[in-house]
């Protein structure tokens, strides 16, 4: 059995940092059962460009394997009966919406501890479900900028800059997985369940780990560097080769005279400018022009052979193209495999979270609605008089059945 096999939870989740938490789930063996709102079409991810058909995208997909979707009005009363069933067969109640939004719908501990008092109800904000923001929605790119990320990023004499990646989004998605594991065992263990209160504020607060603890113990005031540069050790940063860039990276100062070594350069091993961290970190400027007109005469890759054999961490600053095909990505089985009716084969990457020493089969994310049958009948027990009087008083967002839509 997978690890979490005997695991069900329940996801009102949409877009990005959700569903990016409950994919590891699922990947684990969780049962996701991923209700989706009719009323709007569903998760809102399944029509992001530029990849989209019908109700359908390769954005979609990327965040949603594994997992199995119902249509279901939770405001009906009929919907909301369904949905209270789900509970009493569930572990756990997994959202991202709205910091005010759990109360509303009544998916907080407090709302469902009379059907299952096991239930871990874990809600993944922008802010929190208290505190003057909480009825804020939040995005990524607002919290990098708000949570001071923004400043941290990009060259000096530019604009402040995002990372590359949502990185808030999906931190706060790992973070709400943890979050809901822990409380999963407690429940298992005393018997009752509770809430998990996870924002991607406190996320991006909190992932500003030393720079903010060297600002709030030292007054130190953290600021962008040039080239990617690492704020105290030197030399860690990209740096230009003939034909491209690399990075260099001397954590260690063993690292440090193996890389002047490498470069046939005894003298910067005695030059008192460079003799340890602090002196390198104090003329920074002056060790980089040094260095930058040392890579400068040689190809990246001649650098990578030269510097991966002596031993100093270094790499190459690849496009998305060259890192999928890194033959490490291939070695580690990264790129996963399904079959999609409106995409064909769809090629995408892997969950990093690896449990004992066997790979897991993937499945391609549902269609809007696909199990909403099976989910009633197997789950609940429901039978086709019940299904029929649902549907037809609207719970899934249609008069008509079965509910699973397919343009």
């Amino acid at each position: 059995m997978k690890p979490l096999e005997d695991v069900r939870i329940i996801a009102l989740e949409q877009y990005g940092a959700g569903p990016f938490g409950s994919l590891h789930l699922a990947h684990l063996g969780a049962d996701i059962i991923k209700i989706e709102d009719p009323s709007v079409g569903g998760d809102v991810g399944r029509y992001v460009p530029p990849f989209a058909e019908g109700r359908d995208s390769l954005f979609f997909e990327s965040f949603n394997r594994n997992k199995r979707s119902i249509t279901l009005d939770i405001r009906r009363p009929e919907g909301r009966a369904v949905f209270e069933d789900l509970v009493r067969y569930s572990d756990a109640v997994y959202s991202n919406l709205r910091g005010d939004v759990p109360a509303k719908l009544r998916i907080r501990y407090a709302d469902l501890a009379h059907l299952n008092p096991r239930i871990v109800c874990c809600s993944l904000s922008g802010f929190g479900m208290t505190g003057p923001r909480a009825a804020e929605p939040g995005y990524d790119y607002i919290l990098q900028g708000l949570a001071g990320w923004m400043s941290l990023t990009g060259d000096p004499d530019g604009p402040p800059e995002k990372t590359g990646l949502s990185l808030v989004d999906y931190s706060g998605g790992l973070v709400a997985a943890i979050a809901l594991l822990g409380g999963l065992h407690a429940a298992r263990r005393d018997g009752l369940g509770m809430d998990c209160d996870v924002s991607l504020f406190d996320t991006a607060i909190a992932m500003l780990t030393y720079p903010a603890t060297w600002y709030l113990t030292a007054a130190h005031r953290p600021a962008r560097l040039r080239r990617s540069a690492h704020p105290s050790l030197v030399p860690f940063q990209i740096f230009p080769a003939k034909d491209g860039w690399l990075v260099i990276g001397c954590a260690k100062e063993k690292f440090w005279r193996r890389l002047a070594t490498a470069l046939r350069r005894p003298d910067l091993l005695t030059d008192p400018r460079f003799g340890t961290f602090a002196r390198r970190l104090e003329h920074r400027e002056e060790l980089q022009a040094i260095l930058d007109a040392e890579f400068r005469v040689r190809a990246v890759p001649e650098w990578l052979e030269l510097l991966t054999a002596a031993a100093v961490p270094c790499g190459p600053v690849n496009d998305v193209d060259q890192a999928l095909r890194d033959e490490q990505a291939a070695a580690r089985e990264l790129i996963v495999t399904t079959e999609h009716p409106r995409f064909g084969t769809v090629r995408q990457v892997a969950s990093p979270v690896r449990v004992g020493d066997k790979q897991f089969e993937q499945r391609r994310a549902p269609l809007l609605g696909e199990d909403t049958d099976s989910v009633l009948r197997d789950v609940l027990g429901y039978d086709d008089s019940a299904i029929t009087a649902l549907a037809e008083a609207g719970a899934f967002g249609s008069r008509s059945w079965p509910a699973v839509v397919t343009d």
